[in-house]
């Protein structure tokens, strides 16, 4: 996802443009599990939206909705997705926009489904207008909202059952990474960097609440403790070093090219107990900015990091 400005990223993860290789969370369009889609029925209802027969030309404007789709084995239906949608590799990447998402364009496609994670310019309207079935799923809070939208994504297009297996992997996968996680006297400390311009996300966010899975303490909430940044507050160079943090995750390494190295070059920070102990840790972009499957990639790659501190 296009990640100029920590801002725009912020506004992009509350709407939904937000945040999986160490775990093993593999993808596949065509790979159904048992009992599964063979035995879909139509038509199917998910909130107000009903759909008659299987949609086959679906256009995913959302990175995290594109994922699910191929996670679930509806990556055949998919005939095109947004700029940002970049993984899996096969899906078909067109120039529509989920940032501005354009009804015409859109409808250019033929689709009998479209899925969005914003109602930027009451896209929902203007396409229900056009008689094009429209499922909004927005950027989850909690992992219940992922798991959610993987079972409407199910219904819809006809794999229940990959869903529910795709959410129960899921939430084995998560239970296997959190069951021996050292009991700690002290909580470990950490900074989770959306940008070099010092944004972060709090422990209300969904990112914050994977971070939380993991048992760590983030040194943002401070910063946002009235919710009035939306869980995406600035911070400062001052309040970081002050706060000294165990570890620094950095979200920022593909789009803003930063490292332990250009951490450990900031004024101050070489100081920082993260920086002292090599504890500032390169995430992947997408993968920390989804909330989709690959988001137990995600708790793994916290998971490891934080597992070579003695308790």
């Amino acid at each position: 996802m296009s990640r100029r400005t920590p801002r725009l990223f912020a506004a992009a993860l509350a709407v939904g443009a937000l945040l999986l290789g160490g775990c093993a969370e593999k993808t596949s369009n065509d790979t159904p599990a048992a009992g599964g889609s063979s035995a879909a029925a139509f038509p199917v209802t998910v909130g107000k939206l009903s759909l008659d027969k299987r949609p086959e030309k679906i256009v995913s404007l959302s990175p995290s909705a594109t994922e699910m789709l191929f996670a679930i084995g509806a990556g055949k239906q998919v005939t095109a997705v947004d700029d940002q949608s970049n993984y899996p590799a096969e899906a078909p990447k067109s120039d529509l926009s989920g940032f501005q998402p354009n009804a015409e364009a859109i409808a250019g496609k033929s689709p009998d489904l479209v899925v969005l994670s914003n109602d930027t310019n009451k896209i929902v309207d203007q396409l229900t207008t056009l008689k094009i079935p429209v499922l909004l799923t927005p950027a989850a809070t909690t992992l219940d909202d992922t798991y959610q939208q993987l079972t409407d994504l199910g219904k819809l297009t006809g794999h229940p059952a990959e869903a529910d297996a795709v959410t129960k992997k899921m939430k084995d996968d998560i239970a296997a990474l959190t069951k021996d996680l050292p009991q700690r006297a002290k909580k470990l400390t950490y900074y989770h960097e959306l940008g070099p311009e010092l944004y972060s996300a709090t422990s209300k966010t969904f990112i914050g609440s994977i971070y939380a899975l993991a048992g760590l303490e983030n040194i943002a909430d401070p910063a946002d403790a009235d919710g009035k940044n939306g869980g995406y507050p600035q911070l400062s160079q001052e309040v970081i070093v002050k706060a000294n943090p165990d570890f620094v995750f950095l979200a920022d390494t593909k789009c803003c090219k930063q490292n332990a190295d250009t951490v450990k070059a900031r004024s101050g920070w070489a100081g920082v107990t993260a920086v002292k102990n090599n504890q500032v840790v390169a995430l992947d972009d997408d993968i920390a900015s989804r909330w989709g499957p690959r988001v137990v990639e995600l708790l793994k790659a916290i998971v490891d990091a934080t597992a070579k501190v003695p308790a």
